[in-house]
């Protein structure tokens, strides 16, 4: 297969529903907890010179009374790297620079620190070779044993659907990315991540394409189970504290070793999109 435009396409499509169901389910939350905060839009465009269809997406935002601020944005971008760019991406090279991708990304931080922060993202992109990445992990200021295991459960029960080998791989690989190597710390307690689920014929696509759709799946299956699990406790302002350096060391693998930020600022993705993973308060002791 050489034409991925209808398969971008799809992907698409499926990123953005995604997108509708986890913003109806979270302002569900906060209408439980007796807050009328919902999700403000904004839609953004791509400039490319000398490219007519550079694409773009939109920045889903929300601040709330349970989710202090909770970003979930889709994006479906076509263009060409810059050469030095270029040999650093699956499939591209100064020859050949041409790519697009499709995808959704959430973060959310939560204002009550017993309520883990979490990051999700799935994307699909194309150069000369197509993929699927993404998964997810969980960012527990005061982590708790039950929410760990919840969490790991239901992307395990999506990775053995369709390979028993992915979660100890996915997982795996998810430990070492989600690393801070300057602090010698994990960002959270983990979770699966995955790249270059390559595409290769129709039948790799649709495989590779309904893993993701169920990571997505488990993803807003399980986390809202967490949340309101957690989102009525007390805390104390020990408790906040730590919540608030945890965060710092959030922003500081995102501004660093984050991948989706360096590409997102590489292609000239829109700012305020890019960065809506930070957090929108943190300290450094």
């Amino acid at each position: 297969m050489t034409d991925w435009t209808p398969c971008t396409l799809r992907a698409k499509q499926w990123f953005e529903s995604l997108r509708d169901r986890i913003c109806a389910e979270f302002e569900k939350i906060e209408a439980e907890a007796g807050s009328a905060a919902r999700f403000d839009y904004l839609t953004w465009h791509r400039e490319e010179a000398g490219n007519p269809n550079p694409g773009g997406g939109t920045r889903g935002l929300m601040k709330g009374q349970v989710f202090e601020k909770v970003g979930v944005n889709v994006s479906t971008v076509h263009g060409t790297f810059a050469p030095q760019f270029a040999a650093s991406v699956n499939g591209a090279s100064e020859d050949s620079p041409g790519f697009t991708a499709t995808g959704i990304s959430l973060v959310a931080h939560m204002a009550n620190p017993h309520v883990p922060a979490v990051h999700m993202n799935t994307r699909f992109l194309t150069t000369t070779k197509a993929w699927f990445g993404g998964g997810g992990d969980l960012n527990p200021p005061l982590p708790y044993e039950e929410d760990t295991g919840d969490f790991h459960a239901a992307f395990k029960a999506a990775c053995d659907g369709h390979d028993a080998a992915y979660y100890p791989k996915f997982k795996a690989w998810a430990d070492d990315y989600f690393f801070i190597p300057h602090r010698g710390v994990h960002r959270g307690v983990g979770g699966i991540f995955y790249d270059h689920l390559e595409c290769d014929s129709d039948a790799a696509f649709e495989a590779n394409f309904a893993f993701t759709r169920d990571v997505g799946e488990a993803f807003l299956d399980v986390f809202p189970k967490l949340v309101r699990r957690r989102m009525g406790l007390a805390f104390n302002d020990a408790e906040k504290q730590q919540q608030l350096e945890w965060r710092g060391r959030y922003a500081e693998f995102n501004l660093v070793y984050d991948r989706g930020t360096l590409f997102g600022l590489k292609t000239g993705g829109n700012i305020d999109a890019i960065l809506m993973s930070l957090p929108p308060e943190a300290v450094w002791s």
